[in-house]
């Protein structure tokens, strides 16, 4: 099955990928703090996840995002 339509895809974008690695980040840290019972750095981590949000939200508005001047699609390899 082929799809002949130039998608970039849904978020694979720097913005998309910063903010998904800070957030995955934050994330396995305040999992692991939970898990060791560390209740400042698991508060801590969860704002952490905002803050990845944020700079994801933030590098696409500066044009790092899908559809930003600065980024280049590469092609998909199948």
């Amino acid at each position: 099955m082929s799809n002949d339509i130039a998608d970039p895809g849904e978020g694979n974008s720097p913005a998309a990928w910063t903010a998904v690695i800070t957030m995955l980040v934050f994330f396995v840290i305040g999992t692991t703090a939970f898990f060791l019972a560390i209740e400042w750095l698991v508060w801590a981590s969860a704002v952490g996840i905002f803050v990845g949000w944020g700079l994801g939200f933030l590098l696409a508005k500066l044009g790092y995002g899908v559809n930003g001047p600065k980024f280049t699609p590469k092609p998909h390899h199948y």
